[in-house]
C-alpha cells in the first residue's frame, strides 16, 4: 500500500536529468503536454507594430511621391524660361499664352500633375505659372503653385523647400 502514493507522486511530477523533480510543476497544471505557439495578447501586438510602422511606411511614400511630382512643375517651368528667351532674341518680346501654346509648352504638364500658364506678359515681362492639379493638390499649400518670372525670381521662396 505505501507503493501507489509514491508511484502517483513521482508519475505527476516533471524531471530533470538524474531524477530531480522540478519545483511546483506537474503534468496536471500543464495538462501533461508543453504548449506551443503564440498567445492572442502576442498576436494582437505583433499586429499593432506592423500597423504602425505600415503608417509611418505610406505617410513618408505619399511625402516622397509629392516632392518628386513637383520636379514635373519645375521642370516645365524652366523649358518655358529657356524658351521665352530664345523667343526674346528672335523677336525683341516674350511670347504671350497662345504662343506658348502652339510650341507646345503651355497647358497640363506630361502627366497632369500641374497646368502651365503666363501672366503679366508685355515686351519686356512675363510670369510663368505652375499650378497644382489632380492628386498634387494635396501637397503643402506653399507648393501647389510654383511661378517663375523672367529675372529667374522663383516663387515660393527657395527656403520654402517647393523648388528643391
Amino acid at each position: 500500500m505505501n507503493e501507489q502514493p509514491l508511484k502517483r507522486a513521482s508519475m505527476s511530477t516533471e524531471y530533470l536529468g538524474g531524477g530531480k523533480p522540478l519545483p511546483g510543476r506537474t503534468r496536471q497544471a500543464t495538462g501533461g503536454k508543453r504548449q506551443r505557439g503564440m498567445t492572442l495578447i502576442e498576436l494582437m501586438t505583433v499586429i499593432v507594430v506592423v500597423a504602425i510602422l505600415g503608417s509611418v511606411a505610406v505617410a513618408s511614400y505619399r511625402s516622397y511621391l509629392l516632392r518628386a511630382n513637383r520636379t514635373e512643375a519645375r521642370m516645365a517651368l524652366l523649358r518655358v524660361q529657356a524658351a521665352q528667351e530664345k523667343f526674346f532674341l528672335q523677336n525683341h518680346r516674350y511670347a504671350n499664352n497662345s504662343e506658348l501654346t502652339a510650341l507646345g509648352l503651355a497647358g497640363p504638364t506630361p502627366n497632369g500633375m500641374y497646368n502651365i500658364d503666363l501672366q503679366n506678359v508685355t515686351a519686356t515681362t512675363y510670369t510663368a505659372r505652375a499650378r497644382a492639379a489632380g492628386g498634387q493638390l494635396k501637397d503643402k499649400a506653399d507648393c501647389q503653385t510654383l511661378t517663375i518670372n523672367e529675372s529667374g525670381t522663383r516663387s515660393p521662396a527657395d527656403s520654402s523647400g517647393c523648388w528643391r
